[in-house]
């Protein structure tokens, strides 16, 4: 267990400096002997922890020439990303422009499968549907509610809505992009920067519209578009503020 558990640390803390461009793409990583001697391991465990950054994608190995640094943020995927974001935090306005990156392509996904399946033909059954924002509302009642368990919960809710439009390939971003904020404590409380009621309040809302078998107008379309790029508006100035990052003063002033 110590020896995983130093390998783990020390690739974290190895995949922390290619991140945050300590380490820049195409140039080598330390090789096994500097890494075994500057955290005082043997060979066999630093190659160990060499192979490691190489599954978070972040490095690929090269025969003769040891281990070559990725550009992971252009070529790495989502798996990669996910790792490339969680090992960000310790350089905030990178975290934060990845954070802002992640919200979009989050609301986009969302947004589409909830304005879709308001339109589409209904194949979920109500009822389960119901019974899980019941769920939802008592998570988000808690004294101190359980910010994981309820972004868990929505994403299943929503994860059943692609399915029942075949978006197979954005439910599978979408399932990514849960484990991002999940491992990631600041990103799951940015994600509540209004309170867990409102999210129950919207989904009642829709579930309301679905029910009635009638579409909603345009202008309450609208409103909804607004109001959703308003709470996420205020999720990455969450994130923001979590990581000390102050807005530019004529930003303030505006605000």
């Amino acid at each position: 267990m110590g020896s995983r558990t130093v390998v783990a640390d020390v690739a974290d803390e190895l995949a922390r400096r290619v991140a945050t461009g300590e380490y820049r793409p195409g140039e080598l990583m330390p090789s096994v002997r500097q890494v075994a001697d500057e955290f005082g391991m043997n060979r066999a465990t630093a190659q160990l922890t060499l192979g490691r950054l190489e599954s978070y994608g972040f490095v690929e190995a090269r025969r003769g020439k040891g281990f070559t640094i990725r550009d992971v943020r252009s070529e790495g995927g989502m798996d990669a990303y996910r790792h490339l974001f969680r090992f960000s935090l310790s350089a905030p306005d990178i975290a934060a422009e990845m954070f802002a990156d992640i919200v979009e392509v989050e609301r986009g996904i969302v947004l589409e499968a909830l304005l879709t399946y308001t339109g589409a033909a209904k194949t979920l059954d109500h009822r389960d549907f119901a019974a899980t924002v019941d769920e939802l509302e008592a998570l988000a009642r808690h004294t101190v509610p359980d910010y994981p368990r309820i972004i868990a919960t929505e994403i299943a809710l929503i994860r059943r809505i692609l399915g029942a439009l075949g978006m197979s390939m954005q439910r599978a971003v979408l399932n990514t992009i849960g484990d991002m904020v999940a491992e990631v404590p600041e990103a799951v409380t940015a994600y509540f920067a209004v309170a867990a009621d409102l999210h129950v309040l919207v989904w009642r809302a829709l579930l309301a519209v679905w029910e009635s078998g009638s579409e909603p107008t345009e202008a309450q379309s609208a409103l909804f578009v607004d109001l959703f790029a308003l709470y996420h508006e205020k999720v990455i100035a969450r994130f923001d503020d979590l990581l000390g990052i102050t807005a530019p003063a004529a930003e303030a002033e505006s605000a």
